[in-house]
């Protein structure tokens, strides 16, 4: 078992960036591939990033390729997001999540949620 622990959400315009956190506690964390994913109002849960246990690879949807980047700090039991150039679209609520499979992106294939951080875009 893991409990994660996200922040650093908040509000930007467009253009602007932020980091999110996220901390893992309660199982060997370099045992977990983690992962980023969001959900809008009225929407589906969206993958939004991956990175494998060791973090030699990263994973990413389309639409946040060249702007968002994934990484983990084991030594601080840490995953990261860093969003840049935010589009209003990327509004939601953004959920860290651990697996223990090597390469998840699926919904289905995490077993630990955190409770979620707002990020809010306005044009």
């Amino acid at each position: 078992q893991v409990q994660l622990v996200e922040s650093g959400g908040g509000l930007v315009q467009a253009g602007g960036s932020l980091r999110l956190s996220c901390a893992a506690s309660g199982r060997t964390f370099r045992s977990y591939a983690m992962g980023w994913f969001r959900q809008a109002p009225g929407k589906e849960r969206e993958f939004v990033a991956s990175i494998t246990w060791s973090g030699g690879n990263t994973y990413y949807q389309d639409s946040v390729k060249g702007r968002f980047t994934i990484s983990r700090d084991n030594a601080k039991n840490t995953v990261y997001l860093q969003m840049n150039s935010l589009k209003p679209e990327d509004t939601a609520v953004y959920y860290c999540a651990a697996s223990v499979r090597s390469a998840p992106v699926l919904i289905y294939e995490y077993d630990y949620w955190g409770q979620g951080t707002q990020v809010t875009v306005s044009s």
